[in-house]
């Protein structure tokens, strides 16, 4: 797969592009700097799998739960996300503004025998829509106009399809945990990964949801116990948080 060119659109930060360029290389390193994210993928992709199941009537234990449903992950990055839902049995579309990030994501996805689709597009330029369900997942924290971000990602749901949502509340406590600790103190996160004024709290992602017929389906905070590497579900969403909703 040949390097695409670098993609100028509203949303789209540059020097968010340029530091995931830079990392690129490491993104199915679980050893290397995008370790957490292996971490939190492995309980978020349950956590989608048991919601969308139960809202679809669907046994979430079963081979593959997912069949059949057409997805969208925005900001995909080297492909963690995307993998874990295609071996569910969806038929994923990763989207990507960093280039490099596709190379990687498209050389592991053939190596690992996926039929996973992936495209160097920003999400405003895409030219499909009627995805069962998107994935927005730790991406909105990065863009320059979270509110239309979340508008285009709602526009790319059928009718009766889901949009899911990840990111950090923008309060004291994640600051503390999401930067000082997660990027200074225990280095589990590259320095400047997140920068505290972009992080979203629920209730501005959740209003314009309910305001337009959807319905919140699902919702859980991830806590974070960087001493033992692990990470779980929990009722306390005031770091990082994940939402679930159906469109009308």
């Amino acid at each position: 797969m040949s390097e695409p060119d670098v993609i100028q659109a509203a949303s789209i930060d540059p020097e968010e592009v340029a530091r995931y360029q830079r990392l690129a290389e490491t993104w199915w390193d679980e050893h290397g700097p995008f370790w957490p994210l292996h971490l939190l993928n492995r309980v978020r992709t349950g956590w989608i799998v048991e919601h969308l199941a139960r809202e679809l009537g669907r046994d979430p234990d079963g081979p593959e739960p997912l069949a059949g449903l057409r997805m969208l992950d925005v900001g995909c990055g080297g492909g963690i996300l995307s993998e874990s839902m295609a071996r569910h049995g969806a038929e994923v579309l990763g989207i990507d503004v960093t280039p490099r990030n596709l190379v990687i994501a498209g050389q592991h996805a053939e190596g690992s025998g996926l039929d996973v689709r992936y495209r160097h597009v920003a999400l405003e330029d895409l030219d499909e829509d009627g995805f069962d369900v998107v994935l927005n997942m730790e991406v909105i924290e990065h863009v320059l106009d979270p509110g239309n971000f979340l508008q285009r990602c709602m526009e790319k749901v059928r009718p009766g399809g889901f949009l899911v949502l990840a990111t950090l509340n923008r309060t004291i406590a994640a600051y503390i945990a999401g930067i000082i600790g997660a990027e200074y103190l225990f280095r589990l996160l590259p320095r400047g990964t997140h920068q505290w004024r972009r992080f979203v709290r629920p209730r501005e992602m959740t209003r314009p949801l309910e305001a337009d017929g959807w319905r919140v389906t699902a919702r859980s905070g991830v806590a974070v116990n960087p001493l033992r590497r692990r990470m779980r579900l929990t009722r306390y969403e005031g770091v990082n948080y994940m939402l679930m909703a159906r469109a009308p």
